[in-house]
Order: C-alpha cells, then structure tokens, then sequence
C-alpha cells in the first residue's frame, strides 16, 4: 500500500532491548497527513536505527510512504501496526527514488518488516 503526504509530527524514538533475543531496538513513530480536500491522518513507524537515519524525515517533508498494515493481538485486544518498507521524498510533485535505495516490494526494501519477533505487546 502507498500513501503520499505531509509530515505533520514526527514523535519520540522508542529503543529498549528484546527479552528473547538480548537484541537492541528502535522505532521512530511519524504522522502523514493527505493533501486532499478531506485530508486523512495516518500513523507509521520505521523499525531500526539505520533505517531510521536513511529515510531521514523531518516535520514538513513531504513523502510517499509503501507500507504493510499488520496486526497483533494482546490480552483480548487487536491492535494495527503499520509498518513503513519505502519512503521517498517528494519534490515538484513527483517522489525522488534517488534519496532512498530502490526496491520493489518489502522483501528487496531496506524498510522490510523483520521476522525477528520483538517483545512489545503491540
């Protein structure tokens, strides 16, 4: 799935350790909003610094982000996890695939979810 949009918060990185593996993470949560007449708000993360750094997203860029929607179950509740593969800057209208490694689907991304499983409820 792919969304274009403006960046309108990017929110805290979370980072901790995972239980099972003793593996170090982090995950960089951002907001998307449309430029439509209606504009819709939507909430994506990266997973892992390096991926972090190289989508390199700030509070007013505007992006096209590819993404998997997944979602988990925890203690009776579902919860969405939306998970950025690909993101592109977009300049005159048009995404910039020079400014992030090229890949066709989430498999050959550099933002390609992990089997790792990690240890956050959600």
């Amino acid at each position: 799935m792919e969304l274009t949009g403006k960046i309108i918060q990017v929110l805290e990185p979370r980072s901790g350790v995972s239980k099972n593996s003793g593996n170090s993470w982090k995950t960089q949560e951002y907001v998307i909003e449309t430029q439509e007449q209606y504009p819709h708000r939507m909430m994506f993360s990266i997973w892992g610094e390096d991926k972090i750094q190289q989508a390199a997203i700030n509070a007013g860029d505007e992006v096209t982000v590819s993404f998997d929607i997944n979602c988990r179950e925890y203690n009776g509740r579902w919860y969405n996890d939306i998970r950025a593969w690909k993101v592109e800057h977009v300049q005159n209208g048009r995404p910039q695939s020079g400014e992030t490694p090229a890949g066709s689907g989430p498999v050959a991304s550099p933002f390609a979810p992990s089997d790792e499983k990690d240890d956050l409820p959600f």
